[in-house]
């Protein structure tokens, strides 16, 4: 069960973040004080994301006893979620590098997997 608590935290959490991060990009002007003000409009959201994120991360942790594979994981996890934001804000269509990339983090993953 810890796994699934892990599971919907880590992902809530980060999409908040690159959701915040990908809107900013795209709709919020480069300037300093136009950043600063959304930014600080935000912090209740990366408060949220921060506490999801630490106990997605707590929760594999205690599922899995291995916090280099629950950290992998997330960062697995933030990798999909970055190239869908990218497809979803930005229309950016991932190409076939792309792919072979998180090809390889996954066989990486499988390989911290293996004992």
């Amino acid at each position: 069960m810890y796994y699934v608590y892990s599971f919907f935290l880590l992902v809530g959490g980060l999409l908040i973040i690159n959701a915040v991060f990908s809107y900013q990009s795209k709709h919020i002007d480069p300037h300093f004080w136009e950043t600063a003000k959304f930014q600080l409009l935000m912090l209740p959201l990366f408060l949220i994301a921060n506490l999801s994120i630490g106990y997605g991360v707590r929760f594999g942790f205690k599922a899995s006893s291995h916090l280099t594979l629950v950290l992998i994981a997330s960062k697995c996890l933030e990798i999909f979620i970055s190239v869908a934001m990218g497809f979803l804000f930005l229309k950016e269509i991932p190409n076939w590098k792309t792919w072979v990339g998180i090809g390889i983090i996954i066989a990486g993953v499988a390989v911290a997997k293996l004992k």
